[in-house]
């Protein structure tokens, strides 16, 4: 378990669920919550019985990124500050989006700045009405951070994505969803029912049909299509070996739903 209150780490049935709890700073990211969401992320990964991550954040914010107070406290060690705190954030936060979980992330009022890349790394991404969105990374004259561009400009395109980081406008959920930053906007009462409903879905999948296909998606810009035809042709064999096709295909012809169970090696 992650050392500090201000991450609440709990895998059950199969979910690891990792919640920022630092409800009164908004989620805000300070050192403490870095390193215990970075560990949260590892354990995550590293747990076998680990099959979906589920990313929360309590109180009336997902996270609005950075702790500017924390900041200004160190505005003349500022470099060195975030250079200590953004190494271990992102190869942990690159390790659980490569690590072939599906990841779902539940957004609850504002999300900002590296809340943003917390939020968009995930294949799922539920919004509750009360979201909202400001990027924020210009306005203090620093630049996205937690893959925050990366992500935003998967979801939106590299001109939408420069105009909503140069500009910092506040887009509620209804346009975030529009613009498809968001896949489903749900009542604020009603958010944490609705990620537990997609994460079981998602738990009672193919876990390694799963995770191939997310690798096959993932590295589509990096491959040649030879090179990606030769992978499709690799994991589709693969799978093939696998006791959960067996079970998909005679559950198929059976008309019945197909009980999942083969994990990684």
């Amino acid at each position: 378990m992650p050392e500090s209150p201000k991450i609440l780490f709990n895998l059950d049935d199969g979910i690891a669920r990792i919640t920022l709890n630092r409800p009164e700073q908004l989620n805000a990211l300070d050192a403490e919550t870095i390193r215990a969401l970075a560990t949260a992320f590892e354990r995550a990964c590293d747990d076998e019985r680990s099959q979906v991550v589920l990313i929360q954040g309590t109180g009336k914010a997902f996270c609005v990124g950075g702790d500017i107070h924390l900041f200004n406290q160190t505005i003349d060690g500022l470099p060195e500050l975030l250079e200590s705190l953004l190494q271990p954030l992102h190869a942990a936060l690159a390790r659980v989006v490569t690590s072939g979980l599906p990841i779902v992330s539940a957004v609850n009022g504002p999300v900002g700045g590296g809340g943003i890349g917390l939020a968009l790394c995930a294949d799922y991404v539920l919004a509750a009405q009360s979201m909202a969105l400001r990027c924020g990374y210009s306005a203090i004259g620093l630049t996205p951070d937690a893959g925050s561009a990366r992500f935003l400009t998967l979801r939106v395109g590299a001109v939408r994505a420069k105009q909503l980081f140069y500009l910092n406008e506040m887009l509620d959920s209804a346009t975030c969803l529009a613009l498809g930053i968001v896949d489903a906007v749900h009542p604020d009462e009603n958010l944490g029912a609705a990620a537990q409903t997609l994460a079981r879905r998602l738990r009672a999948g193919p876990r390694l049909a799963l995770a191939r296909t997310k690798a096959l998606i993932e590295t589509t810009g990096a491959r040649s299509l030879l090179e990606h035809l030769t992978a499709e042709r690799e994991y589709m064999v693969a799978s093939a070996r696998e006791p959960d096709a067996r079970e998909g295909i005679t559950a198929f012809l059976e008309k019945r739903e197909a009980r999942f169970g083969s994990r990684p090696t």
